[in-house]
């Protein structure tokens, strides 16, 4: 035995004779890692966002100003693009709902031909890459497809600076995981509950409305966050579908890159403010998030 070799066996030894030792060690470096990559990047965020335009930041800021902030809220157009990415993700987070709730029903609690693999084959769509569907997409959603069908020639609609012109690609991107989610929810329930709701004359897809849905919660807000937090902060789709005007409903991400390169300072008080509508909503749905995300372990 090498002593590389007698070395990792005493420091698995002693892991086993002090478990409490080993876990204290492990949960060290597990908050080293949280602080290094998660809540420094944050921190030195809010440092370069109080430091004055023309001034390097430093870890610990000597000149400290609003004036930055104050620039984004009121004298930018930038509320208006954390508006647009707002509704944006809050319309095509209620449409994936809706639509893979009745697909999380159907997977999770019908019996059907072929169920395991058309669940596997909807899981691959979330894996495909978005830059494979730009030139479809594009000619489908800016109206310049064209589709003749015995002599009559049909365009599709112009969705380019429209809420629906990412929101549609993004619905089917995000409703994959959102399947899977409320699948995995839907069917934990107990059938004698729904037999119940059906017994009394509910249709089934009353029975998901009052009984499924209800019990469910803690699935659904996980499927509704994940989608809101996804479509929020997508740049592809968002670029591609605009034009960059906030009136013409540009979203946040694609402008926020611009800034960056333009002001570092004001650039990062724009980003603490586009944080502010993932942080209230992270705070208004944590405990059904935290109970969705480990329902699977209890």
């Amino acid at each position: 035995m090498t002593s590389e070799t007698g070395r990792i066996a005493r420091a698995v030894d002693n892991a086993i004779r002090h478990p409490r030792a080993a876990y204290r060690l492990l949960l060290a470096v597990a908050v080293g890692f949280f602080l290094v990559f998660a809540a420094f990047p944050l921190y030195w965020l809010v440092v370069v966002a109080v430091t004055p335009t023309g001034v390097a930041p430093g870890l610990v800021p000597e000149a400290v100003t609003a004036a930055n902030l104050v620039g984004v809220l009121v004298g930018s157009s930038f509320p208006r693009y954390v508006f647009n990415s707002i509704v944006i993700a809050a319309s095509t987070t209620v449409v994936v709902v809706c639509v893979a709730s009745l697909a999380g029903y159907a997977f999770g609690r019908l019996e059907f031909r072929g169920k395991r693999w058309l669940l596997i084959a909807t899981l691959c769509v979330a894996y495909f890459p978005p830059v494979a569907f730009v030139i479809p997409l594009f000619r489908l959603l800016s109206g310049a497809l064209e589709v003749s069908v015995f002599g009559v020639t049909a365009t599709s609609p112009d969705l380019f600076n429209t809420p629906a012109g990412p929101g549609i690609p993004l619905s089917g991107l995000t409703m994959p995981l959102a399947i899977f989610v409320l699948t995995t929810f839907f069917a934990r329930i107990p059938d004698t509950l729904e037999d119940a709701a059906r017994v009394e004359g509910t249709t089934r897809l009353g029975a998901l409305v009052r009984v499924i849905v209800p019990l469910s919660r803690p699935g659904i807000a996980t499927a509704a966050v994940l989608t809101f937090l996804q479509v929020y902060t997508e740049f592809f789709f968002s670029l591609l579908m605009t034009n960059g005007d906030p009136q013409d409903w540009a979203p946040i991400v694609p402008v926020l890159r611009g800034l960056r390169v333009a002001n570092a300072s004001f650039a990062a008080a724009a980003a603490l403010v586009a944080l502010v509508p993932v942080v209230v909503l992270l705070a208004l749905a944590d405990d059904h998030v935290v109970a969705g995300l480990t329902e699977g372990y209890r």
